[in-house]
């Protein structure tokens, strides 16, 4: 990238001194010298240090789903939080905040809070072991469900690393996780219904829980094929297996309801964090009442944060909005607009490309016309992607750094932002070597 950013080099200069790679995510570290650092942020557009401008389309990796800094949930926050932070008690917010997701989310009939999406599919993991009496999981290659060791396996790792199809090979994506878990867990390709029902044939009695998001959120937002996640809902009832559908990305986005809601699919657990509070800290995990009750029964969930006020805030008013507001149906227009505008500008320059996931949170993966799990995925251009990338951050449209990370929009994203955006990227097709 050959912005000018020198403010942002300063600080990157100054933050390597007090923090690994100068930042506080991974995932906010794009390199030496190109990192951005933000001043300020507010509806579809962040500043960074220097005062360049931007159309966001990381959203904060997905939670922004009304517009940063939203002046009705702020002054929600601001009511609650004069009130008392954080008390060791149970406030009535939290039973409204409760009482609003079991009436939006159909597997939820029971639920409680937390503050990250880490900690809700960690202890839905856990409450899921506690049930059947089993210990190991399957997840999805590519698939991310936060940074607890359980699940942290054939996330990031070039596919060469993950065996056969037909038998693939567990890999840790960091340093650090107890080689013990490898034996609690099981990954295999996304939407493939022959690996999944072989293996369950096999030891579908060992397994406590099959995690899956409805889609690859960490790659891309490739869809599940027609029938696969009713294919894993009706294997997991064959085998006593505990379904638990991480919306973590895709809850309160994609559909008030979330993927449930729009694929018609009813899990046994879900978790949720994200959307729920437009950037506060608060997670959420529940399901069914006669698994979810089992807590506090023998089973150990808490965490001192978990009723923060502002978090919880935070949830109340954004879910009420919502409910109240054409908000998902304004960006699915919008989003429409931007997934067709992609597609016909890879077409009309000969390129084939698949466009894939939902109008608020798409991708594109350049040099195919379709893929279907991380496998797929890892064979196209992501060079090229990344090239474009850089050049529209360069020109004020910015999606993530990542290719494997979706572009998500927010109410605030308006037809001007969408045209501008089209524009930008139809220049840099025209201008970027592929």
């Amino acid at each position: 990238m050959d912005g000018i950013r020198p403010k942002s080099k300063e600080m990157q200069a100054r933050a390597f001194k007090s923090i690994p790679l100068g930042v506080n995510s991974n995932f906010r570290y794009w390199g030496i010298d190109i990192t951005p650092y933000v001043d300020k942020a507010k509806g579809a557009y962040l500043w960074d240090v220097d005062g360049n401008r931007y159309i966001d389309y990381r959203m904060a990796f997905g939670p922004i789903i009304l517009g940063h800094a939203y002046d009705e949930v702020n002054a929600k926050v601001h009511e609650e939080i004069d009130r008392a932070v954080l008390c060791a008690m149970t406030n009535e917010l939290e039973l409204e905040l409760a009482e609003m997701i079991i009436d939006m989310c159909p597997c939820v009939e029971m639920v409680r809070l937390a503050c990250s999406g880490t900690e809700a599919t960690m202890h839905a993991l856990r409450v899921a072991r506690a049930y059947t009496g089993r210990e190991k999981i399957i997840k999805f290659e590519g698939m991310y469900h936060g940074f607890q060791d359980y699940t942290l396996f054939s996330t990031y790792a070039p596919v060469e690393a993950y065996g056969n199809i037909n038998n693939p090979i567990a890999i840790p994506s960091s340093s650090g996780i107890p080689k013990s878990l490898s034996d609690l867990i099981i990954t295999l390709p996304f939407n493939n219904f022959e690996v999944l029902d072989k293996v369950l044939r096999r030891s579908g009695n060992e397994i406590a829980a099959i995690i899956a998001e409805p889609c690859l959120g960490n790659c891309a937002a490739i869809e599940p094929i027609p029938g696969f996640l009713e294919f894993i809902r009706e294997k997991c009832t064959e085998y006593g297996i505990v379904f638990i559908l991480d919306e973590v990305k895709t809850g309160f986005r994609i559909a008030r309801g979330g993927a449930q809601e729009f694929y018609h699919i009813k899990p046994d657990m879900a978790t949720y964090a994200k959307a729920l509070g437009n950037g506060f800290p608060i997670a959420a995990f529940g399901g069914k009442k006669d698994i979810m009750s089992i807590i506090g029964k023998g089973v150990a969930q808490g965490g001192t944060y978990n009723n923060n006020k502002s978090g919880v805030a935070a949830a109340v008013a954004t879910l009420k909005l919502l409910k109240e507001k054409p908000i998902l149906e304004t960006i699915e227009t919008r989003g429409k607009k931007l997934m067709q505008g992609l597609k016909d500008i890879f077409e009309d320059a000969g390129i084939p490309v698949s466009v894939h996931g939902y109008p608020a949170m798409l991708s594109f993966a350049v040099g195919t016309e379709n893929v279907t799990g991380q496998r797929d995925w890892q064979g196209t251009e992501r060079e090229y992607y990344l090239r474009l990338a850089e050049y529209a951050i360069d020109r004020g449209v910015m999606p993530d750094y990542d290719p494997r990370e979706p572009w998500f929009l927010c109410y605030s994203h308006s037809e001007e932002d969408i045209n501008l955006t089209l524009n930008v990227m139809a220049d840099a097709v025209k201008h970027v070597k592929r």
